[in-house]
Protein backbone atom coordinates (compact mmCIF):
# COMPACT_ATOMS: atom_id res chain seq x y z
CA UNK A 1 0.00 0.00 0.00
CA UNK A 2 1.25 3.49 -0.83
CA UNK A 3 0.32 6.79 0.72
CA UNK A 4 -1.00 9.47 -1.61
CA UNK A 5 -1.57 13.12 -0.71
CA UNK A 6 -4.95 14.36 -1.78
CA UNK A 7 -6.03 18.01 -1.43
CA UNK A 8 -9.64 19.04 -1.35
CA UNK A 9 -10.58 22.10 -3.37
CA UNK A 10 -10.23 25.31 -1.47
CA UNK A 11 -12.90 27.99 -1.77
CA UNK A 12 -11.29 31.31 -2.65
CA UNK A 13 -13.01 34.70 -2.75
CA UNK A 14 -10.94 37.06 -4.91
CA UNK A 15 -11.58 40.68 -3.89
CA UNK A 16 -10.56 43.35 -6.39
CA UNK A 17 -11.56 46.88 -7.34
CA UNK A 18 -11.44 46.05 -11.07
CA UNK A 19 -11.46 43.10 -13.44
CA UNK A 20 -11.67 42.73 -17.19
CA UNK A 21 -13.92 42.77 -19.10
CA UNK A 22 -16.07 44.73 -16.64
CA UNK A 23 -13.70 47.52 -15.56
CA UNK A 24 -10.01 48.09 -16.23
CA UNK A 25 -7.83 51.11 -15.48
CA UNK A 26 -4.49 49.27 -15.24
CA UNK A 27 -2.72 45.98 -14.67
CA UNK A 28 -4.93 45.07 -11.70
CA UNK A 29 -7.86 44.77 -14.12
CA UNK A 30 -5.91 42.20 -16.15
CA UNK A 31 -5.09 40.22 -13.02
CA UNK A 32 -8.69 40.33 -11.81
CA UNK A 33 -9.95 39.03 -15.13
CA UNK A 34 -7.30 36.40 -15.86
CA UNK A 35 -6.07 34.92 -12.57
CA UNK A 36 -9.44 33.61 -11.23
CA UNK A 37 -10.14 31.43 -14.33
CA UNK A 38 -6.59 30.08 -14.09
CA UNK A 39 -7.14 29.29 -10.40
CA UNK A 40 -10.36 27.47 -11.25
CA UNK A 41 -8.58 25.48 -13.96
CA UNK A 42 -5.80 24.61 -11.50
CA UNK A 43 -8.23 23.21 -8.96
CA UNK A 44 -9.76 26.00 -6.83
CA UNK A 45 -13.38 26.88 -6.28
CA UNK A 46 -13.01 30.58 -6.93
CA UNK A 47 -15.39 33.52 -7.09
CA UNK A 48 -14.75 37.24 -7.52
CA UNK A 49 -16.20 40.26 -5.73
CA UNK A 50 -15.87 43.83 -7.01
CA UNK A 51 -17.84 47.09 -6.93
CA UNK A 52 -20.78 47.58 -9.28
CA UNK A 53 -19.55 50.68 -11.06
CA UNK A 54 -21.87 52.58 -13.38
CA UNK A 55 -19.17 52.26 -16.07
CA UNK A 56 -19.66 48.49 -16.38
CA UNK A 57 -21.01 47.83 -19.92
CA UNK A 58 -24.76 47.34 -20.13
CA UNK A 59 -24.32 43.97 -21.84
CA UNK A 60 -23.13 42.63 -18.47
CA UNK A 61 -25.40 44.68 -16.21
CA UNK A 62 -28.57 43.43 -17.89
CA UNK A 63 -27.57 39.82 -17.15
CA UNK A 64 -26.89 40.38 -13.44
CA UNK A 65 -29.23 38.85 -10.87
CA UNK A 66 -30.03 40.55 -7.58
CA UNK A 67 -29.19 38.05 -4.81
CA UNK A 68 -29.14 40.06 -1.56
CA UNK A 69 -29.51 43.40 0.15
CA UNK A 70 -28.63 44.43 3.68
CA UNK A 71 -27.15 47.23 5.78
CA UNK A 72 -23.38 47.72 6.20
CA UNK A 73 -22.31 49.28 9.52
CA UNK A 74 -19.71 52.04 9.06
CA UNK A 75 -19.09 53.62 12.46
CA UNK A 76 -22.33 55.49 13.35
CA UNK A 77 -24.00 54.97 9.95
CA UNK A 78 -25.76 51.95 8.47
CA UNK A 79 -25.38 52.00 4.69
CA UNK A 80 -27.58 50.13 2.20
CA UNK A 81 -25.84 47.49 0.12
CA UNK A 82 -27.02 45.23 -2.69
CA UNK A 83 -25.27 42.23 -4.20
CA UNK A 84 -25.61 41.32 -7.87
CA UNK A 85 -24.42 38.04 -9.37
CA UNK A 86 -23.20 37.14 -12.84
CA UNK A 87 -21.55 33.96 -14.09
CA UNK A 88 -18.79 34.74 -16.61
CA UNK A 89 -16.26 32.24 -18.02
CA UNK A 90 -17.57 29.75 -15.43
CA UNK A 91 -16.63 32.12 -12.60
CA UNK A 92 -19.16 33.56 -10.14
CA UNK A 93 -18.77 37.34 -10.07
CA UNK A 94 -20.45 39.24 -7.23
CA UNK A 95 -20.91 43.00 -7.54
CA UNK A 96 -21.28 45.19 -4.45
CA UNK A 97 -23.95 47.76 -5.27
CA UNK A 98 -24.44 51.24 -3.81
CA UNK A 99 -25.09 54.06 -6.24
CA UNK A 100 -24.00 56.78 -3.81
CA UNK A 101 -20.52 55.30 -3.81
CA UNK A 102 -20.14 53.68 -7.22
CA UNK A 103 -22.36 55.56 -9.66
CA UNK A 104 -19.49 57.81 -10.76
CA UNK A 105 -17.86 58.66 -14.08
CA UNK A 106 -14.55 57.13 -12.97
CA UNK A 107 -13.52 54.41 -10.54
CA UNK A 108 -11.01 56.45 -8.56
CA UNK A 109 -9.97 60.02 -7.84
CA UNK A 110 -12.96 61.17 -5.79
CA UNK A 111 -12.92 63.15 -2.54
CA UNK A 112 -14.50 60.25 -0.62
CA UNK A 113 -12.46 57.35 -2.03
CA UNK A 114 -11.44 56.37 1.50
CA UNK A 115 -15.05 55.98 2.59
CA UNK A 116 -16.09 54.32 -0.69
CA UNK A 117 -13.54 51.53 -0.42
CA UNK A 118 -13.92 51.19 3.36
CA UNK A 119 -17.57 50.45 2.57
CA UNK A 120 -16.53 47.99 -0.13
CA UNK A 121 -14.19 46.14 2.26
CA UNK A 122 -16.83 45.94 5.00
CA UNK A 123 -19.57 44.95 2.54
CA UNK A 124 -17.50 41.95 1.37
CA UNK A 125 -17.57 40.53 4.89
CA UNK A 126 -21.22 41.39 5.55
CA UNK A 127 -22.18 39.74 2.27
CA UNK A 128 -20.81 36.41 3.45
CA UNK A 129 -23.70 36.22 5.93
CA UNK A 130 -26.30 36.75 3.19
CA UNK A 131 -24.73 35.03 0.15
CA UNK A 132 -23.54 31.51 0.84
CA UNK A 133 -21.62 31.40 -2.44
CA UNK A 134 -19.30 34.11 -1.09
CA UNK A 135 -18.22 32.13 1.96
CA UNK A 136 -14.65 30.98 1.56
CA UNK A 137 -11.55 29.36 3.01
CA UNK A 138 -9.28 32.10 1.65
CA UNK A 139 -10.08 35.76 1.13
CA UNK A 140 -7.58 37.07 -1.43
CA UNK A 141 -7.49 40.88 -1.29
CA UNK A 142 -5.76 43.11 -3.82
CA UNK A 143 -4.26 46.57 -3.31
CA UNK A 144 -5.40 49.34 -0.99
CA UNK A 145 -9.02 49.36 -2.17
CA UNK A 146 -9.59 46.02 -0.39
CA UNK A 147 -6.96 46.48 2.32
CA UNK A 148 -9.40 47.03 5.19
CA UNK A 149 -11.14 43.67 4.73
CA UNK A 150 -8.46 41.71 6.68
CA UNK A 151 -8.53 44.40 9.38
CA UNK A 152 -12.32 44.37 9.73
CA UNK A 153 -12.34 40.55 9.64
CA UNK A 154 -10.13 40.26 12.71
CA UNK A 155 -11.64 43.18 14.63
CA UNK A 156 -15.37 42.67 14.08
CA UNK A 157 -16.08 39.11 12.93
CA UNK A 158 -14.37 36.81 15.41
CA UNK A 159 -16.50 34.01 16.86
CA UNK A 160 -18.61 33.52 13.73
CA UNK A 161 -18.12 29.95 12.51
CA UNK A 162 -17.78 30.63 8.80
CA UNK A 163 -15.56 33.66 9.51
CA UNK A 164 -13.15 32.02 11.95
CA UNK A 165 -12.13 29.60 9.21
CA UNK A 166 -11.25 32.39 6.75
CA UNK A 167 -7.56 33.02 6.09
CA UNK A 168 -6.41 36.17 4.32
CA UNK A 169 -3.77 36.91 1.71
CA UNK A 170 -3.09 40.47 0.60
CA UNK A 171 -1.45 41.18 -2.77
CA UNK A 172 0.50 44.39 -3.37
CA UNK A 173 0.43 45.40 -7.04
CA UNK A 174 2.01 48.82 -6.61
CA UNK A 175 3.14 50.07 -3.21
CA UNK A 176 3.06 53.70 -4.37
CA UNK A 177 -0.73 53.70 -3.91
CA UNK A 178 -1.51 52.88 -0.29
CA UNK A 179 -4.77 54.59 0.61
CA UNK A 180 -3.57 57.29 3.01
CA UNK A 181 -6.18 59.43 4.77
CA UNK A 182 -6.80 61.60 7.80
CA UNK A 183 -6.92 59.77 11.11
CA UNK A 184 -10.36 61.32 11.66
CA UNK A 185 -11.66 58.42 9.57
CA UNK A 186 -10.79 55.97 12.34
CA UNK A 187 -13.84 56.93 14.38
CA UNK A 188 -16.10 58.66 11.89
CA UNK A 189 -16.01 56.08 9.07
CA UNK A 190 -14.14 52.94 10.07
CA UNK A 191 -15.44 52.54 13.61
CA UNK A 192 -11.94 51.50 14.72
CA UNK A 193 -11.17 54.26 17.23
CA UNK A 194 -10.00 52.66 20.47
CA UNK A 195 -9.24 49.27 18.90
CA UNK A 196 -5.77 47.75 18.34
CA UNK A 197 -6.25 48.49 14.65
CA UNK A 198 -6.09 52.23 15.28
CA UNK A 199 -2.39 52.03 16.14
CA UNK A 200 -1.69 49.53 13.36
CA UNK A 201 -3.23 51.78 10.73
CA UNK A 202 -1.62 55.00 11.92
CA UNK A 203 1.34 56.37 9.93
CA UNK A 204 1.83 59.51 12.03
CA UNK A 205 -0.22 61.55 14.47
CA UNK A 206 -2.54 62.82 11.73
CA UNK A 207 -2.82 60.09 9.11
CA UNK A 208 -3.68 56.43 8.59
CA UNK A 209 -2.66 54.01 5.85
CA UNK A 210 -5.05 51.31 4.60
CA UNK A 211 -2.27 49.22 3.04
CA UNK A 212 -0.22 49.25 6.22
CA UNK A 213 -3.21 47.79 8.04
CA UNK A 214 -3.56 44.97 5.54
CA UNK A 215 0.16 44.21 5.67
CA UNK A 216 0.00 43.83 9.45
CA UNK A 217 -3.35 42.02 9.71
CA UNK A 218 -3.26 39.61 6.76
CA UNK A 219 -2.13 36.03 7.31
CA UNK A 220 0.07 36.16 4.22
CA UNK A 221 1.37 38.81 1.82
CA UNK A 222 2.20 38.51 -1.85
CA UNK A 223 3.37 40.77 -4.59
CA UNK A 224 3.64 40.44 -8.33
CA UNK A 225 7.25 39.30 -8.80
CA UNK A 226 9.98 37.71 -6.66
CA UNK A 227 12.43 40.57 -7.24
CA UNK A 228 9.85 43.20 -6.27
CA UNK A 229 9.17 41.26 -3.06
CA UNK A 230 12.81 41.76 -2.11
CA UNK A 231 12.87 45.36 -3.32
CA UNK A 232 9.92 46.25 -1.06
CA UNK A 233 12.15 45.66 1.98
CA UNK A 234 14.43 48.55 0.97
CA UNK A 235 13.85 52.28 1.54
CA UNK A 236 14.24 53.07 -2.18
CA UNK A 237 11.26 50.90 -3.17
CA UNK A 238 9.32 50.45 0.08
CA UNK A 239 7.61 53.87 0.14
CA UNK A 240 7.92 54.16 3.97
CA UNK A 241 6.54 50.64 4.51
CA UNK A 242 9.87 48.87 4.10
CA UNK A 243 10.05 48.19 7.83
CA UNK A 244 6.70 46.39 7.65
CA UNK A 245 7.92 44.20 4.81
CA UNK A 246 11.14 43.50 6.71
CA UNK A 247 9.13 42.60 9.80
CA UNK A 248 6.87 40.28 7.80
CA UNK A 249 9.54 38.91 5.47
CA UNK A 250 8.61 35.28 6.22
CA UNK A 251 5.02 35.95 5.17
CA UNK A 252 5.88 37.89 1.99
CA UNK A 253 6.00 35.99 -1.32
CA UNK A 254 6.61 37.10 -4.89
CA UNK A 255 4.52 35.47 -7.62
CA UNK A 256 5.16 36.62 -11.18
CA UNK A 257 2.03 37.72 -13.04
CA UNK A 258 1.08 36.22 -16.37
CA UNK A 259 -0.64 37.34 -19.55
CA UNK A 260 -3.60 36.06 -21.55
CA UNK A 261 -1.77 33.83 -24.02
CA UNK A 262 -4.88 33.46 -26.20
CA UNK A 263 -5.47 37.20 -26.57
CA UNK A 264 -1.80 37.93 -27.21
CA UNK A 265 -1.08 35.30 -29.86
CA UNK A 266 0.55 36.33 -33.16
CA UNK A 267 -0.68 33.14 -34.83
CA UNK A 268 -4.34 34.05 -34.38
CA UNK A 269 -4.43 37.77 -33.47
CA UNK A 270 -7.16 39.37 -35.64
CA UNK A 271 -5.82 42.89 -34.97
CA UNK A 272 -2.52 42.54 -36.85
CA UNK A 273 -2.00 42.76 -40.65
CA UNK A 274 -0.61 39.25 -41.04
CA UNK A 275 -0.41 36.37 -38.60
CA UNK A 276 2.85 34.59 -37.90
CA UNK A 277 4.36 32.06 -35.51
CA UNK A 278 7.71 30.70 -34.38
CA UNK A 279 7.52 28.18 -37.21
CA UNK A 280 7.01 30.88 -39.84
CA UNK A 281 8.13 34.42 -38.99
CA UNK A 282 7.58 35.82 -42.48
CA UNK A 283 4.37 37.55 -41.38
CA UNK A 284 6.31 39.64 -38.87
CA UNK A 285 8.15 41.42 -41.70
CA UNK A 286 4.79 42.29 -43.25
CA UNK A 287 3.58 43.62 -39.88
CA UNK A 288 6.68 45.79 -39.59
CA UNK A 289 6.28 47.28 -43.06
CA UNK A 290 2.59 47.98 -42.43
CA UNK A 291 3.36 49.63 -39.08
CA UNK A 292 6.10 51.80 -40.56
CA UNK A 293 3.72 52.98 -43.26
CA UNK A 294 0.88 53.59 -40.77
CA UNK A 295 3.08 55.68 -38.47
CA UNK A 296 4.69 57.69 -41.26
CA UNK A 297 8.10 56.09 -40.81
CA UNK A 298 10.44 55.15 -43.63
CA UNK A 299 9.46 51.68 -44.83
CA UNK A 300 12.85 50.07 -44.47
CA UNK A 301 13.39 46.53 -43.15
CA UNK A 302 17.06 47.28 -42.35
CA UNK A 303 16.22 49.93 -39.77
CA UNK A 304 15.56 48.60 -36.26
CA UNK A 305 12.12 49.75 -35.10
CA UNK A 306 11.93 50.38 -31.35
CA UNK A 307 8.53 50.89 -29.70
CA UNK A 308 7.21 51.77 -26.27
CA UNK A 309 3.58 51.21 -25.25
CA UNK A 310 2.25 52.38 -21.90
CA UNK A 311 1.86 55.26 -19.47
CA UNK A 312 4.11 58.24 -20.12
CA UNK A 313 5.45 58.83 -16.60
CA UNK A 314 8.74 59.17 -14.80
CA UNK A 315 8.28 55.70 -13.32
CA UNK A 316 8.30 54.26 -16.84
CA UNK A 317 11.69 55.83 -17.59
CA UNK A 318 10.57 58.60 -19.93
CA UNK A 319 13.33 60.87 -18.62
CA UNK A 320 15.87 58.41 -19.98
CA UNK A 321 14.07 58.21 -23.31
CA UNK A 322 14.06 62.00 -23.67
CA UNK A 323 17.74 62.26 -22.81
CA UNK A 324 18.82 59.53 -25.25
CA UNK A 325 16.46 60.37 -28.12
CA UNK A 326 18.91 62.34 -30.27
CA UNK A 327 21.62 59.70 -29.80
CA UNK A 328 19.25 57.04 -31.11
CA UNK A 329 18.21 59.22 -34.03
CA UNK A 330 21.86 59.80 -34.98
CA UNK A 331 22.33 56.04 -35.38
CA UNK A 332 19.36 55.64 -37.72
CA UNK A 333 17.11 53.87 -35.21
CA UNK A 334 13.35 54.30 -35.59
CA UNK A 335 11.37 55.02 -32.40
CA UNK A 336 7.58 54.95 -31.96
CA UNK A 337 5.68 55.59 -28.72
CA UNK A 338 2.03 54.90 -27.90
CA UNK A 339 0.41 56.13 -24.70
CA UNK A 340 -0.75 59.02 -22.57
CA UNK A 341 0.51 60.47 -19.31
CA UNK A 342 2.27 63.53 -17.97
CA UNK A 343 1.83 66.49 -20.34
CA UNK A 344 5.57 67.28 -20.28
CA UNK A 345 6.40 63.85 -21.71
CA UNK A 346 3.57 64.01 -24.23
CA UNK A 347 4.88 67.36 -25.47
CA UNK A 348 8.51 66.23 -25.66
CA UNK A 349 7.59 63.17 -27.71
CA UNK A 350 5.50 65.27 -30.09
CA UNK A 351 8.53 67.56 -30.44
CA UNK A 352 10.86 64.69 -31.34
CA UNK A 353 8.32 63.26 -33.81
CA UNK A 354 8.15 66.65 -35.53
CA UNK A 355 11.89 67.11 -35.52
CA UNK A 356 12.67 63.65 -36.94
CA UNK A 357 9.97 62.91 -39.54
CA UNK A 358 10.15 59.43 -41.00
CA UNK A 359 12.20 58.27 -38.04
CA UNK A 360 10.11 59.02 -34.93
CA UNK A 361 6.39 58.77 -34.20
CA UNK A 362 4.35 59.82 -31.17
CA UNK A 363 0.83 58.44 -30.80
CA UNK A 364 -0.50 60.27 -27.74
CA UNK A 365 -3.61 58.20 -27.20
CA UNK A 366 -4.83 54.86 -25.89
CA UNK A 367 -5.54 52.47 -28.76
CA UNK A 368 -5.63 48.74 -28.00
CA UNK A 369 -5.74 47.75 -31.67
CA UNK A 370 -2.69 49.88 -32.45
CA UNK A 371 -0.93 48.40 -29.44
CA UNK A 372 -1.33 44.93 -30.95
CA UNK A 373 0.07 46.16 -34.26
CA UNK A 374 3.04 47.79 -32.52
CA UNK A 375 3.88 44.67 -30.52
CA UNK A 376 3.70 42.63 -33.72
CA UNK A 377 5.56 45.00 -36.04
CA UNK A 378 8.45 46.21 -33.90
CA UNK A 379 11.91 44.72 -33.59
CA UNK A 380 12.61 45.95 -30.06
CA UNK A 381 10.43 46.96 -27.11
CA UNK A 382 11.93 49.58 -24.79
CA UNK A 383 10.92 49.48 -21.10
CA UNK A 384 13.49 51.40 -18.98
CA UNK A 385 11.39 51.62 -15.82
CA UNK A 386 12.59 53.32 -12.66
CA UNK A 387 10.74 50.55 -10.84
CA UNK A 388 8.33 47.92 -12.15
CA UNK A 389 6.45 45.62 -9.75
CA UNK A 390 5.79 43.15 -12.56
CA UNK A 391 5.15 44.61 -15.99
CA UNK A 392 3.18 42.87 -18.71
CA UNK A 393 4.37 44.71 -21.82
CA UNK A 394 7.73 42.96 -21.90
CA UNK A 395 5.97 39.58 -21.76
CA UNK A 396 3.61 40.55 -24.56
CA UNK A 397 6.44 41.82 -26.76
CA UNK A 398 8.32 38.52 -26.35
CA UNK A 399 5.19 36.65 -27.37
CA UNK A 400 5.39 38.51 -30.71
CA UNK A 401 9.12 37.99 -31.22
CA UNK A 402 9.81 41.64 -30.34
CA UNK A 403 12.86 41.58 -28.11
CA UNK A 404 12.60 43.64 -24.90
CA UNK A 405 15.23 46.10 -23.68
CA UNK A 406 14.59 46.58 -19.97
CA UNK A 407 16.11 47.84 -16.77
CA UNK A 408 16.88 45.11 -14.27
CA UNK A 409 14.22 45.86 -11.68
CA UNK A 410 11.15 44.09 -10.30
CA UNK A 411 9.31 41.82 -12.70
CA UNK A 412 11.49 42.97 -15.59
CA UNK A 413 14.48 41.27 -13.97
CA UNK A 414 12.43 38.12 -13.37
CA UNK A 415 10.93 37.82 -16.85
CA UNK A 416 13.70 38.95 -19.22
CA UNK A 417 16.98 37.05 -19.44
CA UNK A 418 19.71 39.12 -21.06
CA UNK A 419 21.42 37.87 -24.21
CA UNK A 420 24.75 36.17 -23.52
CA UNK A 421 26.92 36.47 -26.63
CA UNK A 422 29.17 33.64 -25.47
CA UNK A 423 26.48 31.00 -24.90
CA UNK A 424 23.65 32.33 -27.09
CA UNK A 425 21.27 32.19 -24.15
CA UNK A 426 18.71 34.89 -23.48
CA UNK A 427 15.46 36.36 -24.75
CA UNK A 428 16.12 40.10 -24.54
CA UNK A 429 18.54 42.77 -23.37
CA UNK A 430 18.91 44.52 -20.02
CA UNK A 431 20.86 47.20 -18.17
CA UNK A 432 21.34 47.70 -14.44
CA UNK A 433 21.30 51.39 -13.53
CA UNK A 434 18.69 54.08 -14.06
CA UNK A 435 20.96 55.95 -16.44
CA UNK A 436 20.21 57.26 -19.93
CA UNK A 437 23.69 56.57 -21.35
CA UNK A 438 23.57 53.01 -20.05
CA UNK A 439 20.11 52.54 -21.55
CA UNK A 440 21.22 53.92 -24.93
CA UNK A 441 24.32 51.73 -24.93
CA UNK A 442 22.25 48.62 -24.21
CA UNK A 443 19.72 49.50 -26.90
CA UNK A 444 22.40 50.15 -29.51
CA UNK A 445 24.14 46.87 -28.63
CA UNK A 446 20.83 45.16 -29.38
CA UNK A 447 20.66 47.05 -32.68
CA UNK A 448 24.17 45.83 -33.55
CA UNK A 449 22.97 42.25 -33.21
CA UNK A 450 19.99 43.11 -35.43
CA UNK A 451 22.27 44.67 -38.06
CA UNK A 452 25.17 42.24 -38.09
CA UNK A 453 23.96 38.85 -36.82
CA UNK A 454 20.60 37.98 -38.39
CA UNK A 455 20.87 34.29 -37.48
CA UNK A 456 21.51 35.14 -33.82
CA UNK A 457 18.64 37.64 -33.91
CA UNK A 458 16.23 35.05 -35.26
CA UNK A 459 17.30 32.56 -32.59
CA UNK A 460 16.70 35.14 -29.87
CA UNK A 461 13.25 35.78 -31.28
CA UNK A 462 12.46 32.07 -31.15
CA UNK A 463 13.73 31.82 -27.58
CA UNK A 464 11.58 34.78 -26.56
CA UNK A 465 8.48 33.37 -28.22
CA UNK A 466 8.99 30.02 -26.48
CA UNK A 467 8.72 31.44 -22.94
CA UNK A 468 5.48 30.45 -21.20
CA UNK A 469 3.95 33.50 -19.53
CA UNK A 470 0.52 31.94 -19.14
CA UNK A 471 -1.41 32.33 -15.90
CA UNK A 472 -1.21 28.60 -15.13
CA UNK A 473 2.20 28.93 -13.48
CA UNK A 474 1.09 31.83 -11.25
CA UNK A 475 -2.16 30.02 -10.40
CA UNK A 476 -0.30 26.94 -9.16
CA UNK A 477 2.02 29.14 -7.10
CA UNK A 478 -0.96 30.86 -5.49
CA UNK A 479 -2.67 27.56 -4.77
CA UNK A 480 0.47 26.41 -2.96
CA UNK A 481 0.27 29.58 -0.84
CA UNK A 482 -3.43 29.01 -0.14
CA UNK A 483 -2.68 25.50 1.08
CA UNK A 484 0.03 26.85 3.37
CA UNK A 485 -2.74 28.88 4.98
CA UNK A 486 -4.98 25.79 5.19
CA UNK A 487 -2.68 22.78 5.65
CA UNK A 488 -5.54 20.85 7.26
CA UNK A 489 -7.25 20.40 3.90
CA UNK A 490 -4.50 18.06 2.74
CA UNK A 491 -5.56 14.58 3.67
CA UNK A 492 -3.63 11.37 3.21
CA UNK A 493 -5.28 8.33 1.65
CA UNK A 494 -3.98 4.84 1.05
CA UNK A 495 -3.97 3.41 -2.44
CA UNK A 496 -2.66 0.26 -4.02
CA UNK A 497 0.22 0.53 -6.45
CA UNK A 498 -0.72 -0.79 -9.85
Amino acid sequence: MAIKRQRRKLKVLFATSEATPFVKTGGLGDVGGSLPPALRHAGCKVSVVMPKYSTIPWEFVEKMQHVAEFGVPLAWRNVWCGVEHLSYRDIDFYFIDNEDYFKRDTCYGHFDDGERFAFFSKAILEAMEHVEGMRCDVLHCNDWQTALAPVFLREFYRGIDYMDNVRTIFSIHNVQFQGQYSDKMLGDVLGLEGTPAADQLRMDKDSIDFMKGACLYSDMLSTVSPTYANELKTPYFGEHLEWVFQQRADALHGVLNGIDMADWNPASDPRIPQNFSAKDLSGKAACKAALQQELGLAVDPTRPLVVNVGRLTKQKGLDLVNYAFETLMSRGVQVAVLGTGDPAYEDSLRYFAGRFPGQAAACITFDNNLAHRMYAGADLFLMPSQFEPCGLSQMISMRYGTLPVVRETGGLADSVHAYNKYTGEGDGFSFANFNADEMASCLLEACEVFWTQPDVWRQLQLQAMAVDFGWGIAANDYIDLYHQLHPEVIRYVKRRDI
